[in-house]
């Protein structure tokens, strides 16, 4: 059934429908409002060799039945960034629109599959169980829609809830969480809640648990203060010292915080292109740099093993018409189920980490996409297994 508009739907998405907005928004962030750093730590930047390959004029299968250069494709989608490793080196490096490589881009919702390594980890430490309730690691939310969930059932979202008593819609909710921590985004007298806790709490069951897929952020933002309460120290904090200080990353990442001090965990963490190929090499080579071994391999294994249920071949999201029609869902990544193990972080205008362990393969994407039923998005999923063919060989058609 067609969703009928309301009136105050483009009062919430004001700016999201101009690619400029987007993408000042995306790189400006600590103007956003307030940021906590994702320390990098002392060590020099892991050095990424280049093998550049002259892929920009590699012929894209693209909108409206066309084949354009892949810089072409770039260029009209509103891309921001593209880096392409394979082995380990970088093939092709682009950005576009004004963006530069030096500049933290904020990473949608692909930070979700990021945290999602840190729950795994916290997870393999003993420290987390999945058959627990919400409520006996935050009791505040005792009553409410994530209180009475399991940590499986968040990080699987199979929760089943609606904010105020709202109609649910996943893109004005989206919008309406970046109000939530990001002053500059609220529509004028807006009253609703300025802490993420705060606004989980306005949740409440509208259905069972456990039985369907539905992608909300409230699930990941839930699972970030489990972590906060179990481990005693912040998301920033964690993430710098598990995983980012030990990347060889070049530069701190940033996570964009309420009013209460808390990282805006669904999608406020921002980093460079470069960084971020970096994380998607280190998971690629199973969580290893050289005989540092980053993230348990058994934590990397994990990525790719869907139980049976609910996450099983699953609809993406706002996919394009050319994507794969259903992708699986574990611990917030996303899995192509392609002959080539493939996974990907997938954040909102256009935002990925693509890895494909069977080719090689990694691919990062910036963007600043639009959204409007009258734009369809561009078909990156598709793109990258183009890509993948030219520079690790075919990709099997389950990827295409």
């Amino acid at each position: 059934m067609t969703r009928i508009a309301r009136n105050d739907d483009l009062m919430w998405a004001r700016g999201f429908l101009d690619p400029a907005h987007v993408r000042q928004h995306a790189t400006a962030v600590s103007e956003n409002g307030p940021t906590r750093a994702v320390q990098r730590g002392d060590t020099d930047p892991w050095p990424l060799p280049h093998d550049e390959r002259d892929l920009g004029e590699l012929p894209i299968a693209w909108t409206h039945g066309r084949k354009v250069p892949l810089s072409r494709a770039l260029a009209e989608s509103d891309s921001d960034a593209l880096v392409v490793l394979h082995r380990g080196r970088v093939v092709y490096e682009s950005y576009l629109h004004g963006y530069r490589a030096h500049q933290p881009h904020l990473n949608g919702s692909a930070a979700k599959s990021y945290f999602g390594l840190l729950v795994a980890m916290i997870e393999h430490q003993g420290l987390l169980r999945r058959d627990a309730l919400t409520r006996s690691y935050i009791p505040e939310l005792a009553g409410t829609g994530f209180g009475d969930a399991t940590v499986e059932q968040l990080m699987h979202m199979t929760t089943h809830v609606r904010f105020a008593d709202r109609p649910y819609d996943r893109v004005l909710e989206a919008h309406r969480y970046w109000a939530v921590v990001t002053p500059s985004l609220r529509p004028q007298g807006y009253t609703g809640p300025t802490t993420i806790l705060d606004h989980l709490a306005t949740a409440r069951a509208a259905g069972p648990y456990g039985h369907k897929f539905r992608y909300e952020n409230g699930n990941v933002e839930t699972m970030a203060e489990i972590l906060r309460r179990v481990t005693g120290v912040s998301t920033a904090e964690l993430f710098g010292e598990l995983i980012w200080s030990r990347i060889g990353a070049a530069q701190d990442g940033l996570y964009l915080l309420d009013s209460a001090g808390d990282e805006m965990a669904c999608g406020g963490f921002a980093a460079t292109a470069m960084d971020i190929a970096r994380l998607g090499e280190m998971l690629r080579r199973g969580g290893a740099i050289g005989d540092r071994q980053i993230i348990p391999a058994e934590v990397v294994a994990t990525i790719g093993r869907v139980p049976d249920g609910a996450t099983r071949r699953v609809t993406a999201p706002r996919a394009s018409a050319d994507a794969p029609a259903t992708m699986s869902y574990h611990d917030f990544w996303w899995l192509l189920d392609d002959a080539h193990g493939s996974y990907m972080a997938s954040g909102i205008h256009g935002q990925r980490l693509f890895v494909a362990p069977g080719s090689d393969l990694v691919i990062v994407h910036f963007g600043a996409h639009i959204l409007s039923p009258a734009v369809p998005p561009p078909p990156l999923v598709p793109m990258f297994a183009q890509i993948a063919a030219a520079v690790a060989g075919p990709v099997p058609e389950t990827a295409r």
